[in-house]
C-alpha cells in the first residue's frame, strides 16, 4: 500500500520511504534516509542523514532524528543512527548520529522514549526500554533490555546499564549500574532487587533470592569488585542470571555505582 504523504512535507525525492507510512505536514526528511513501512511521522520532526528506521515507529512533533553529535571530536564524518521496529518516540526526542565514519547510534525494538529525552551519539540502547520526561543519556553509553529510567535521569558519558534495571527519578550517575536492581537517591544508592521488573520478565523467585544474594555481597560487603565476583561464584547457584551479573562485573571499565 503507498504511503501518506502531505504534499506541505519537504522530502528528499532521494529518501527512501517504505509502504504504508503517514506523514504529516512540515516533517523534514534528508537525502540518506531510510524508513521502514508502517511508520508515522507527525508534524514538525526533522529526520537527518544517516537515519536508518524500521517499521511501525511512530516519531512525535518536535523529534530530531541523527542530529549532529554534539562532541568535539566530531569533524563531519559520514555516520548513522539505526532505529529497529515498534518503538514510540514522543514530543522533542533528539538521537545525535555517531561521531567518527561509519559511527552507530542504535535504538532497539519496542522502547518507548517519553517527551524530551535525549539520546547522544555512539550510544547502544537494548529492547523494550522505558525513557521518562527529560532523561539524557550522554555519548558513548550502552542500556542493556528492558532497562527503566524514571523523569530527569541523567547517565553520564561512557557508562554501562544492565538489563531490567530501574533509575528513578532526578539521579544522575558516572559509573556503571548492574543488572537488575533499583538505583536511585542523592549520591545514588542500591535500592535492592528490582522484583516487579524480574516478575514480568518471568524470572523464577528463586532465582530472583540467588540474585538478592549476590547484590548483598557486592553492596553490603566491604570487599573489592574482584573480590566480590570471586564471591558470587562460589557461593551464589549458577545460572543464566548470575552469569549476566558477573560478566556485567567484569567487563567495567568505569566501575561499579556505590563501590
Amino acid at each position: 500500500m503507498a504511503s501518506d504523504i502531505s504534499p506541505k512535507a519537504e522530502i528528499s525525492p532521494k529518501a527512501k520511504i517504505g509502504d504504508n507510512c503517514k506523514i504529516f505536514p512540515f516533517v523534514y526528511i534528508e537525502d540518506d534516509v531510510e524508513i521502514g513501512d508502517n511508520c508515522i511521522i507527525f508534524p514538525f520532526v526533522s529526520i537527518l542523514d544517516g537515519s536508518r528506521i524500521g517499521k511501525n515507529n511512530k516519531i512525535h512533533q518536535g523529534s530530531v532524528i541523527a542530529a549532529l553529535p554534539q562532541d568535539f571530536n566530531f569533524r563531519g564524518a559520514k555516520s548513522y543512527v539505526e532505529i529497529g521496529d515498534n518503538n514510540v518516540i514522543r514530543e522533542n526526542v533528539v538521537i545525535n548520529r555517531g561521531t567518527y565514519r561509519d559511527g552507530v547510534t542504535k535504538i532497539g525494538s519496542s522502547n518507548f522514549l517519553l517527551e524530551g529525552t535525549h539520546i547522544s551519539h555512539d550510544t547502544k540502547v537494548g529492547d523494550h526500554c522505558v525513557f521518562g520526561y527529560g532523561v539524557k543519556i550522554a555519548g558513548d553509553c550502552e542500556v542493556g533490555n528492558g532497562v527503566i529510567f524514571s523523569s530527569s535521569a541523567i547517565q553520564n558519558a561512557n557508562t554501562r546499564i544492565g538489563r531490567c534495571a530501574l533509575v528513578q527519578a532526578g539521579c544522575t550517575f558516572s559509573r556503571d549500574i548492574p543488572p537488575f536492581i533499583v538505583a536511585g537517591g542523592k549520591p545514588l544508592a542500591y535500592g535492592g532487587p528490582n522484583t516487579t521488573i524480574m516478575n514480568e520478565a518471568g524470572i523464577d523467585p528463586k532465582v530472583q533470592k540467588h540474585i538478592a544474594n549476590a547484590y548483598r555481597l557486592l553492596f553490603h560487603g566491604k570487599t573489592s569488585v574482584f573480590d566480590v565476583i570471586n564471591q558470587i561464584k562460589d557461593q551464589v547457584p549458577d545460572g543464566p542470571e548470575i552469569r549476566d551479573i558477573i560478566t556485567f562485573l567484569e567487563n567495567t571499565k568505569r566501575g561499579i555505582m556505590c563501590k
